[in-house]
């Protein structure tokens, strides 16, 4: 079921922290199971996988130990050796990494669906999906150096690190938007937060908090079952649930808030229209179709030229009457 009920596209004008936060929130409400569909249709498939890996993992540990199959040293202490060791590391990598996978396309399914709604049109989840993986490549390449640059950046001086990181923040909104890949989204998000740096920290910094605060109540709740049962499948069923509501609840409201934040910024350093974007993402809002070809006035209508007959007489009119021929035959 989508949500329904466009409205015409609002006037922009420059918002306080406050107001974003506030935009950000309805938004979600609003638009809440349409979010929560494009969260759910990506991070459960993903996060089923990495907790079938974690609890086959988990499972072989436990069950070695419990056949006395580790190595034990001088205190009796079990030793797990090369083997289990790696595959666990093995094991933890894939769940990060598809988690991480899960979370991209989350986040960019509700880029493109808050930015629908903020500009008053039916948000769908399945086209924004569609319109993400089609772009996944892109994203996750902005991802990567976003995270990796970043990452560097924070081991040679933490400050640095976290200035780009949010320099960086609305990277992948004006890929989607804009069209600007790679390194150019990253310049582009650069110069549209500089001047507006610490402001957009805050903004980041308290969605993020107010995100956790809620999501915090729900995971806690459901994490708890793994220090009230000493089965795996429960601890990992509880991780699983837990991840997957962290996800729904916290996803589309960060994505919206950043969405906000990045037309905020486009408006206070560039006067920017909403109907621009409106116009840029087409009648169905499909960036695929590019801008419009202008509407070309139509040539003049023109009559047939009318043919030279060898014995130069002409038809009295163009056509020509029925059966009329040159040098005045008729058939009737």
């Amino acid at each position: 079921m989508e949500s329904a009920e466009p409205s015409a596209v609002p006037q922009l004008r420059p918002l306080g922290i406050g107001e974003i936060l506030d935009v950000g929130i309805k938004i979600t409400t609003r638009h809440f199971w349409t979010l929560a569909c494009a969260v759910l249709v990506v991070v459960v498939p993903l996060q089923l996988t990495a907790s079938i890996v974690d609890l086959s993992v988990a499972e072989g540990t436990l069950s070695g130990a419990d056949s006395g199959q580790f190595e034990t040293d001088e205190f009796g202490n079990p030793q797990i050796d090369t083997t289990e060791l790696w595959t666990l590391v093995a094991a933890l990598t894939v769940g990060a990494v598809l988690g991480l996978l899960a979370q991209t396309i989350a986040t960019g399914a509700c880029f493109k669906a808050v930015t629908d709604a903020y500009l008053g049109r039916a948000p769908s989840w399945r086209g924004s999906t569609v319109h993400v993986l089609r772009r996944l490549h892109s994203i996750l390449w902005i991802s990567f150096l976003t995270y990796f640059l970043g990452g560097l950046a924070v081991l040679a001086c933490i400050l640095p690190g976290i200035w780009l990181f949010i320099a960086w923040t609305v990277a992948v909104p004006a890929f989607l938007t804009e069209e600007v890949k790679g390194r150019r989204a990253l310049g582009r998000s650069f110069r549209l937060v500089r001047e507006y740096w610490w402001r957009t920290l805050a903004i980041i910094l308290l969605g993020a908090i107010l995100a956790a605060i809620v999501s915090g109540v729900l995971v806690g709740l459901l994490t708890a079952v793994t220090f009230t049962s000493d089965s795996t499948l429960a601890a990992v069923v509880a991780n699983f649930v837990a991840s997957v509501a962290a996800g729904v609840i916290t996803t589309p409201f960060i994505a919206a808030i950043t969405i906000v934040l990045y037309i905020d910024l486009r408006v206070r350093k560039e006067g920017f229209d909403l109907a621009l974007l409106a116009e840029r993402l087409g009648e169905d809002g499909d960036p695929d179709a590019g801008p419009l070809p202008p509407v070309l006035p139509a040539p003049p209508l023109l009559p047939p030229p009318v043919p030279k007959y060898a014995t130069g007489e002409q038809p009295p009119f163009w056509p020509p009457p029925p059966g009329w021929r040159p040098g005045g035959t008729d058939d009737t």
